[in-house]
């Protein structure tokens, strides 16, 4: 009986066909490994995304609300900040002196003027309540104060008037030291901004527009999560 060999093709054939099937058998788990990777490579892209996001928005915040060639905010920043004062003692109707820095955790628009209020000081009382009532739920995040520098006794027309308003004795040389004017203006002709953290931040013209300064109040309550 006669027996058959496999001629060299036959062999050729046989002995491939296990290696190509095992090529084909690893092509999935080489996709497999390139989608994981590819989805790890998302998942890191998007922490980072997450992470630098809070980076972002103050960089964004900074440079918006910061006035620099063509100022996009109303008032002067003030450069550097100025921090209240720890020794900056305030007095109010209960005659209880405490430090004005026991404010902090508020956005406090501040001014500063003689007990008497005169039309300018009523003013300045006048927009500073109407700002803050414009912020909406937001007005809550914002105390307005006003410095009152003499012992002159204050009206009771004002008092009736702004009633939200803390009204706070303070030495008027200590007020004047902390708070920056102008060449040709007094600490009493302006309104200025104090953030949450006490510090100084921004002073507004004298017989400013109160819309504008609604804009750069809303801006900040807007892009700021302090206070």
């Amino acid at each position: 009986m006669s027996t058959h060999s496999p001629d060299s093709s036959q062999v050729s054939r046989n002995t491939s066909q296990p290696k190509g099937a095992q090529q084909k058998g690893a092509s999935p788990n080489g996709a497999q490994k390139k989608g994981s990777w590819q989805r790890g490579r998302w998942m890191l892209l998007l922490i980072a995304l997450i992470c630098g996001a809070p980076i972002a928005i103050s960089y964004f915040t900074y440079y918006v609300i910061k006035p620099k060639g063509g100022s996009t905010s109303y008032g002067t920043l003030i450069e550097p900040q100025r921090t209240i004062p720890p020794s900056l003692m305030v007095t109010g109707d209960d005659g209880r002196a405490v430090p004005l820095d026991s404010l902090k955790g508020h956005w406090l628009m501040i001014s500063a003027d003689g007990g008497a209020c005169g039309e300018s000081c009523a003013q300045k009382l006048y927009f500073m309540r109407q700002v803050r009532a414009t912020q909406g739920a937001e007005r809550e995040r914002v105390v307005t104060v006003w410095l009152r520098t003499d012992d002159a006794a204050v009206p009771t027309v004002v008092k009736t008037a702004y009633p939200d308003t803390r009204m706070l004795r303070a030495d008027s040389a200590s007020v004047a030291e902390w708070l920056p004017a102008t060449d040709k203006t007094k600490d009493t002709d302006h309104i200025y901004l104090v953030d949450p953290n006490g510090n100084l931040m921004m002073r507004f013209p004298e017989q400013p527009d109160p819309s504008k300064i609604k804009q750069d109040v809303t801006k900040l309550l807007k892009w700021s999560r302090i206070g």
